[in-house]
């Protein structure tokens, strides 16, 4: 979908269009209150994950508009880490509302709030900027622009592959928290916490990295390859606080992943082609985590050893890549 998307948002510029319909989809997730069959349910999770897809590229797209004031890096973490927030508070309300005798049905009602204020803050950000290309013209030059307009340039593809190799090597926090669970390392109770703190660390480090590459640019890439090749030494390990710094690690990452690695689309494209180009990220950025995450669950019921080892080639190999990505840019 975000291939797609993409593709669709540079062909018709029609930004806030397809991010409403994107974002629009969000209501089938308190519908769930009114089901009565699993069947249903699972249509609307799809539907709800379609709508992640459609608004991706074109979302990511105006982001990238926007943030050409305050600096890429720092746009796409502040809106990471607002994200998170967000991320936290919407669980948080369907607990509370089910803790206090409400049941799952009434947890999803509750969830038509955040929902429709969802759309509303769309509406009046529609309603203030029409057009957020306007922030920036296919004349302006940014601080690593590559300007081409015929096509996606040449070294937007190194950066592809850098992409994919740094995210096949990320071990997914579902292996990490079984691994946890049945090696008796952390209690059920505490896994979700751990979550938890992964989580508020992916919002804080977003701010800092989001800074950081607007003061050093993409030499700040290198930080990806360098913290994730120590996470499956930490996270599969025997110790618990060992465990805890695996965790730390993972949500720091993750918040390098959401927030630097969008921003780079938006300084190697020109905006004629940055929604496609967003999509063609995304969709590599999906299928290096599945791929990724099937290779480590196959490999960590062999050994955890062989896991270890595919990050660390990975990893290793997405350096080299990005060597030679330097180098493009330098030269």
């Amino acid at each position: 979908m975000r291939l797609v998307s993409g593709y669709l948002s540079d062909r018709t510029r029609q930004y806030w269009p397809i991010t409403f319909v994107g974002y629009g989809l969000l209501c089938s997730i308190p519908l769930l209150a009114f089901v009565g069959c699993w069947q249903t349910a699972a249509l609307l999770i799809i539907l709800e994950r379609m709508g992640k897809g459609i608004r991706a590229p074109a979302r990511d797209t105006i982001i990238s508009h926007a943030a050409k004031h305050v600096g890429s890096g720092l746009g796409f973490g502040i809106h990471k880490a607002i994200d998170q927030v967000g991320a936290i508070i919407g669980p948080l309300i369907f607990s509370a509302v089910y803790i206090f005798n409400g049941g799952y049905r009434n947890g999803f009602i509750i969830l038509w709030i955040p929902a429709l204020l969802c759309v509303a803050t769309l509406l009046l950000a529609r309603a203030k900027v029409p057009s957020p290309e306007k922030f920036e013209t296919s004349s302006e030059t940014t601080g690593h622009a590559i300007k081409n307009k015929s096509s996606l340039p040449k070294i937007f593809w190194f950066y592809a592959l850098f992409s994919f190799l740094s995210v096949a090597g990320f071990v997914n926090f579902q292996i990490i928290s079984y691994h946890f669970k049945i090696q008796s390392i952390v209690s059920d109770v505490q896994i979700p916490i751990f979550y938890a703190i992964a989580m508020g660390t992916d919002g804080l480090v977003a701010l800092i990295i989001g800074r950081t590459y607007d003061k050093i640019g993409m030499k700040s890439l290198v930080t990806i390859p360098l913290l994730t090749l120590p996470i499956p030494f930490f996270a599969f390990s025997h110790t618990y606080h060992f465990a805890i710094i695996g965790a730390l690690l993972w949500g720091a990452v993750m918040g390098i992943h959401e927030t630097i690695m969008r921003a780079t689309i938006a300084d190697l494209t020109t905006f004629e082609h940055r929604g496609f180009a967003y999509g063609i990220f995304n969709t590599i950025y999906g299928a290096a985590f599945f791929m990724g995450s099937t290779v480590m669950g196959l490999l960590y019921d062999f050994s955890i050893i062989y896991l270890i080892l595919f990050v660390l080639i990975t990893e290793v190999m997405a350096l080299i890549v990005f060597l030679r990505f330097k180098k493009n840019i330098q030269s």
